[in-house]
Parts: C-alpha cells; sequence; structure tokens
C-alpha cells in the first residue's frame, strides 16, 4: 500500500504531459519537427565541415537546399493542381449523371418533408420566434487563417532547424559535460550517434521508395488513361510516409477518380487493382529488403502510434509517429534496462520459436 501514492503521482504526471503535449501542439509540433528534421541532416552539415565549410555556412546550404527542394515540389504541384479544381464542374456533372437514381429518391424525401412542414405551419398558432444565427466564417476566410497558420509554423521551423543546425554537437557536448561517470558519457555519445545515422538512413530509404512508388503510380495511372497522373503520382508519395493509412487514402482517390473517369466498370477496377499490386510490391518485398530487420518495427505498434500521434497532434503528429517510434526503439536498443522494450517494438524475426 506504500506505493500507492507513488503510482497515482506517477499517472497524475504521465496525464499532465499528455494535457501538455495536446494543448500546446501549436508550439510544439514546430520543435519536434525541428528536431527530428535536425537528427536526419546533421549528417549532412558534419560531411560539409569535413570539407572546411564552418557549420553555420554548411547549416545555412542544407537549410537553403531543404527549401528549394520543398519549393521545387510545391510548384511543380500547382499546375496539375489547378487543372484538376478546374475540372469540377465537370466532375460534379458526371457524379449527378452517376447518382440520378440517388438524386430522385432523396427528391421524393424532401418533397414528403416539405408537404410535412406546410402542415406544421397551417396548424401552428403562435408565430414562430426569429432566431438569430450567428454568421460563421466562409470557406475562403477559415483557408486563409489555416494557411497563415501553417506558413508560420513553417518559417518556425525552418529557422529552429538552422539554429540546431549550426550548433552543430553543442548541446551533446553539454550532456556530456553533465553526466557524472565515463560510462554514462560513452553510452550517451553512442546513443546519439545511433539515432542520427540510423535515423538518416531509414527517412532516406523511405523516401527513395515513397518516390519509387510515386513514379510507378504516375506512369502506371498514365498508362491507364487517368488525368493528372503527375498529381496522382505526388499525392501517392506523400500520403505512403504514412504507413497503412496513407495506402488506403491514395487507393480510395484513385477509386473515385477512375470511376468518375470512365464509364465501363473493367477499367474503373483497373486502376485500383494496378495501385495495389504497386504497394504489395512495396510494402511486401522493396521496403522490407531496403530497410532491414534492425531498422524494422512491429505493425501493431506502428498502427497504435500512428492512432495515438494522430490524435494528439493530427496529420502532422500521424507522419511523425514513425520516427518518435523509431528514436524510441533505437534508444531502447543502446539501453540495456530497456533492451526487452526495444526486442517488443521490433518487427518479426525469422527465427523459430523454441517450444
Amino acid at each position: 500500500m506504500a506505493r500507492d501514492p507513488d503510482v497515482i503521482l506517477k499517472g497524475l504526471f504521465l496525464l499532465a504531459i499528455f494535457y501538455t503535449f495536446y494543448f500546446a501542439r501549436d508550439v510544439l509540433l514546430p520543435v519536434v519537427l525541428a528536431l527530428l528534421l535536425t537528427l536526419i541532416f546533421s549528417p549532412a552539415v558534419r560531411v560539409l565541415n569535413k570539407l572546411r565549410l564552418p557549420e553555420p555556412v554548411g547549416a545555412a546550404v542544407v537549410v537553403v537546399a531543404l527549401v528549394a527542394a520543398l519549393g521545387f515540389a510545391v510548384y511543380s504541384l500547382i499546375d496539375p493542381a489547378i487543372e484538376w479544381i478546374g475540372k469540377v464542374p465537370e466532375t460534379l456533372k458526371q457524379i449527378e449523371d452517376k447518382v440520378r437514381g440517388i438524386k430522385k429518391s432523396v427528391q421524393e424525401v424532401t418533397k414528403a418533408a416539405d408537404k410535412v412542414e406546410e402542415i406544421a405551419r397551417v396548424e401552428a398558432k403562435a408565430p414562430a420566434k426569429t432566431q438569430v444565427v450567428p454568421q460563421k466564417p466562409s470557406l475562403f476566410s477559415r483557408f486563409l487563417i489555416g494557411t497563415q497558420s501553417v506558413l508560420i509554423s513553417a518559417a518556425f521551423t525552418i529557422v529552429l532547424l538552422y539554429f540546431l543546425l549550426a550548433s552543430g554537437d553543442m548541446f551533446l557536448r553539454k550532456l556530456v559535460r553533465v553526466l557524472p561517470t565515463l560510462a554514462d558519457k560513452k553510452r550517451a555519445v553512442e546513443v546519439a550517434r545511433a539515432i542520427q545515422t540510423d535515423m538518416a538512413r531509414y527517412l532516406l530509404t523511405i523516401s527513395c521508395i515513397n518516390c519509387g512508388l510515386g513514379i510507378a503510380t504516375g506512369i502506371a495511372m498514365y498508362w491507364l488513361g487517368m488525368p493528372n497522373p503527375v498529381l496522382w503520382g505526388v499525392m501517392v508519395a506523400v500520403f505512403n510516409y504514412v504507413p497503412y493509412v496513407g495506402a488506403g487514402t491514395s487507393l480510395t482517390v484513385l477509386t473515385a477518380v477512375a470511376f468518375l473517369t470512365f464509364d465501363e466498370i473493367g477499367q474503373v477496377l483497373l486502376v485500383p487493382v494496378v495501385f495495389f499490386a504497386l504497394t504489395v510490391l512495396e510494402g511486401q518485398i522493396l521496403a522490407p529488403i531496403l530497410t532491414g530487420k534492425s531498422l524494422t518495427l512491429n505493425p501493431v505498434v506502428i498502427f497504435l502510434s500512428m492512432l495515438f500521434w494522430g490524435w494528439l497532434w493530427g496529420i502532422i503528429g500521424a507522419l511523425m509517429a514513425v520516427p518518435i517510434l523509431m528514436i524510441f526503439k533505437i534508444c531502447c536498443d543502446h539501453i540495456e534496462s530497456l533492451a526487452a522494450i526495444g526486442e517488443f517494438l521490433g518487427g518479426k524475426r525469422a527465427e523459430p520459436i523454441d517450444t
């Protein structure tokens, strides 16, 4: 019974952390994202430093290259996206033609509801009171507010990323300095280097796989006669950073577009079948071979991590769920007391289970 207060205090402390993560997400999201990007691009800054570029200059080169790559991706996506948006009226007309039977049923229900409402007005004795409904902000204004918030967060992330990269190993050196024993100092350096190396290799591999899947999807959609194949290729590459959910969302979108594009059911079904075959090839063959066993995670833990961070921080949280889980696994693998947790977080091993 003596431990009960400690358990309660630990539980309250854990709830307080979750509460802080949830309500301070506008501040924490850019910070965590900048830290993850720092782990990824720190090896590049060290390589530039070996080429006798000072760390602030190397950090500036990396950040400018990152911003240029993102700008080029957005610029490449604008034209296909605008073209697709311009086809919205035609798409709506196709939807109306293909669901005309449903529309007729809805119209009949609406007429019946109107008749009931008319009877109720005739029988009503007292005039209805006028209800003042506050005017909601328009969709355009909400879009502008959301875009402004995203741009501010992105700018804050880029600036913080530069300062973190330019500082080099300053924080690691300070951490090593305050640790009491030599063994703790060596372990801290080992864990930090392992996180930087493994995370950079993992995310570079995943990015190459996603880009390859996006290119293959764009070529396949062009071959199948889908409109704007570049747009769908980019969409698949971006969505695939979210395991399982991203592929399912891409499959749903491509199936809907195929339904609106083609009249024959065979052409419609060919699009999801081809994309499903590509995702199976990527997820079951290429990804396990290229990532390796050391960087393989437990699928159940991945799904739970995505569910938790997605609930906590939305779409960006779901995107960062796997890198955060990977960092935690690397820490567990290099700390003896947490080795059992690291084994649980790891993927399936090929060795048979002894009975």
